[in-house]
């Protein structure tokens, strides 16, 4: 060949070359090297050598979003063994095998052990952030259901980064495992401690190992989602898939829209995982949602038996019904490693019971039993007769078919969670078995006069602590009678209130209060101290709240200004969590009904308490709906369809806290408020605002001082026109309302509210 011709043709595969690496694809006999990237087809990543920090002399090859401006490296071939101080190149051979070759041709990383071997080869980089090997018949696929072609992937090696479309779990068939693994520091990607997999027991789940030792766990997919994880309920922004089969066991997500950009990382500085989503607008990663989420995520921290709360108990760890500290010492210096043990021990098969628990992370499933077409009530008498089994549970919530889960030994780290679906029936006594425990008798038995176990003052006392039921020690009047303050001899004020001899609510709504104010203990409801029945006198005694009622702050313009937004928004909160517990948390579940600004006390530090129980009604455990043809409440607050249905349920006070909140935001009243402009009350004026883009416009103006809260407020209004749609399965339970409003959880749009004209 003479020196032209072998010019041409050197020039010629020079640009072919290059014009390969501009693409997405890589053959036998080219290369990429340093500075060189393959970009996929429509542009989402792009891989490439890259190095970490000011270190330069450390090169890794890997994968990261093209379009984000902030390198984001999703996955990196050679984690624990960069290329030192020299370019790197990477090929693919003949038989399919990737080589990233170091100095002197020297192999620093291969899929030589990965790879099944073929002719043809080709390497190509998908726009999901899969790089494959495949043969160059096959068709080119980003869709899941070609993975299974593919020669090798990158998606079977997972690192620090959790894709979409990628499988966290175990091929059955060939023994692969896929793990999360995070990185040592932000500038080296070597295998870390922190490791987050999902676990082969008979009721797989998912596990975060720091080391060898379980760190954290999500617990079992019942079908929904993973018993441990509220924030997995339906929802428009991720859709979530488990299978477990003969052939494979994983757990994968996709973003419900191609829009969103999500990524789930391990962070081994943190001990964390946290979902982000990219936010266009601002040019960062936002934190979607981070495990472990509080301290009662630390694996078996009440030890066996125990369980852990969040909220108004201490210690956080408490003792299952039928349980006793083990080590009572220590319990009380805060160490409860040691658990719980049986107050009464079992005496196997008739001699034993079960006592149901829901709000519940499920226990550790390491021995655990499942049988996935097994009824209920089968699982039952199948545990019951075996003396080993200490719980059961549905091992699918999702109605027929529901499965058997069995669990024996210790049950170790189970916590409380706002949403569950998934019931747990542990193994105790039957001495330990009474009609007040966590069992779910419903409304029936715990509504009878006889159940009710409550102080009881005289009529001397109180009032004496009145002055008589003085006029000047009158607080105000409602429906149920007059409520006077008074201050008993040891110096405990109270709130009296005086059923009256022409009171439309009558002697049925008294018992109806006492009944169920007895039963009920939660930071965000009014305490009731006890009653006093004498003759013709009904009364009802309760905590005494400085602060009076809410309407007594946000409707006045010159009250309204010592609310601050910190001070509204955490009465925000209180109310809800109040409103959570009522229609979840306690052992009824309860209807409010009257939900609205006047009766929403506030105690000395603004602490919100729902009060005036008088019209509130208890569901059976599986009852959801009921009808009525009295209509009770205030209008402005109620919802469609019980004022015009006579249907109430917990959706229909999910309206009424929605019209409390975007009252409490704007500082307005939604039944009287007028508009210049138009006749729609307030909350047809706030959908208005957000259909035109102008939420801002909805702030109370005493509020402007709290530009800092802006987002907060924004959230607010949107989670209230989210309660108040018109149709009740479109609004959310309490559970994912308290959720929303918490976290920068990303919220679905609202539709049409109800009852938006004046």
């Amino acid at each position: 060949m003479n020196t032209l011709s072998f010019l041409f043709v050197t020039l010629e595969l020079f640009f072919i070359l290059r014009s390969s690496r501009a693409a997405d694809t890589i053959r036998p006999s080219q290369y990429l090297r340093d500075g060189d990237t393959l970009v996929s087809s429509g542009g989402k990543f792009e891989l490439g050598f890259f190095s970490l920090g000011n270190n330069s002399s450390r090169l890794y090859l890997g994968i990261w979003y093209k379009t984000i401006p902030v390198r984001t490296v999703v996955w990196v071939a050679n984690r624990d063994k960069p290329i030192l101080d020299t370019p790197g190149t990477l090929t693919i051979n003949g038989t399919g095998c990737l080589l990233l070759l170091g100095r002197n041709q020297k192999v620093a990383w291969s899929s030589s052990q990965q790879a099944r071997a073929t002719t043809n080869p080709v390497a190509q980089l998908l726009d999901t952030g899969n790089f494959v090997v495949r043969s160059d018949e096959q068709k080119d696929s980003n869709s899941e259901t070609g993975s299974s072609h593919y020669l090798w992937q990158s998606f079977d090696y997972i690192g620090d980064t959790f894709l979409p479309g990628m499988k966290l779990g175990t091929d059955l068939k060939t023994g692969l495992v896929r793990r999360m693994s995070a990185w040592k520091s932000p500038y080296d990607p070597s295998p870390g401690l922190l490791s987050f997999e999902i676990e082969l027991n008979a009721y797989p789940e998912a596990l975060m190992r720091k080391g060898s030792a379980k760190f954290f766990r999500n617990g079992p997919w019942n079908g929904l989602r993973f018993s441990g994880a509220p924030e997995m309920i339906p929802n428009v922004v991720f859709d979530f898939r488990f299978v477990a089969n003969s052939e494979e066991v994983y757990y994968a997500y996709q973003p419900s829209n191609e829009s969103i950009i999500s990524i789930y990382k391990l962070n081994d500085t943190s001990g964390s995982g946290i979902r982000y989503i990219w936010i266009e607008a601002e040019k960062t990663w936002k934190t979607y949602l981070s495990v472990p989420r509080d301290y009662c995520d630390s694996y078996g921290l009440c030890g066996a038996h125990g369980i852990c709360v969040i909220g108004d108990q201490f210690p956080v760890c408490q003792c299952l019904k039928g349980f006793t500290p083990k080590s009572p010492e220590q319990w009380n210096i805060m160490d409860w490693s040691d658990g719980c043990v049986r107050k009464k021990p079992l005496g196997c098969g008739i001699k034993d019971g079960f006592l149901k628990f829901d709000g519940l992370k499920v226990p550790d499933t390491t021995r655990t039993w499942v049988n996935k077409s097994m009824r209920l009530t089968d699982c039952r008498r199948n545990c019951l007769d075996n003396c080993s089994c200490m719980a059961y549970a549905k091992a699918d919530v999702r109605g027929r078919g529901s499965g058997c889960v069995m669990w024996f030994g210790d049950l170790v780290d189970m916590r409380q969670i706002p949403v569950s679906d998934q019931e747990l029936h542990i193994r105790v006594s039957l001495s330990e078995m009474s009609k007040d425990s966590n069992i779910g008798n419903g409304c029936n038995k715990e509504m009878q006069e006889g159940d009710v176990e409550l102080p009881t003052f005289d009529i001397t006392s109180v009032a004496n602590a009145t002055n008589n039921f003085s006029v000047d020690k009158k607080l105000g009047e409602g429906g149920f009678g007059p409520v006077y303050k008074g201050t008993l001899l040891d110096g405990q004020e109270i709130a009296v209130k005086r059923l009256s001899l022409s009171s439309r609510q009558g002697l049925n709504e008294f018992k109806n209060e006492v009944a169920l104010m007895a039963k009920l203990q939660h930071r965000n409801l009014a305490k009731l101290f006890g009653c006093c029945i004498e003759g013709d006198e009904r009364m009802l005694i309760y905590e005494y709240m400085s602060n009076k009622s809410l309407d007594f702050f946000i409707f006045d313009r010159a009250k309204g200004k010592l609310l601050e937004w910190s001070t509204r928004f955490h009465i925000i909160l209180g109310i809800a969590r109040g409103l959570l517990y009522l229609h979840q948390d306690s052992r009824l579940r309860i209807i409010h009904r009257d939900l609205k600004a006047s009766n929403v006390l506030l105690d000395n530090e603004m602490n919100a308490k729902i009060s005036d129980f008088g019209l509130a009604r208890c569901f059976e455990n599986n009852q959801t709906a009921a009808n009525t043809t009295r209509v009770v409440g205030t209008y402005g607050y109620i919802a469609p369809e019980y004022a015009i249905g006579g249907l109430f349920s917990i959706k229909s006070d999910v309206f009424s806290f929605g019209v409390l909140l975007l009252e409490i935001v704007s500082g307005k009243r939604n039944r009287g408020f007028y508009h210049p402009s138009h006749d729609l009350n307030l909350i047809g004026h706030a959908w208005r605002l957000w259909k035109e883009g102008k939420p801002l416009e909805f702030i109370d103006d005493s509020l402007s001082k709290d530009f800092n809260y802006v987002s907060e407020m924004l959230r607010s209004i949107h989670v209230g026109l989210l309660c108040v749609q018109q149709e009740p399965d479109d609004r959310p339970n309490m559970s994912f309302a308290v959720l929303m409003l918490s976290s920068d959880t990303i919220l679905p749009q609202p539709k049409k509210p109800g009852f938006f004209f004046g």
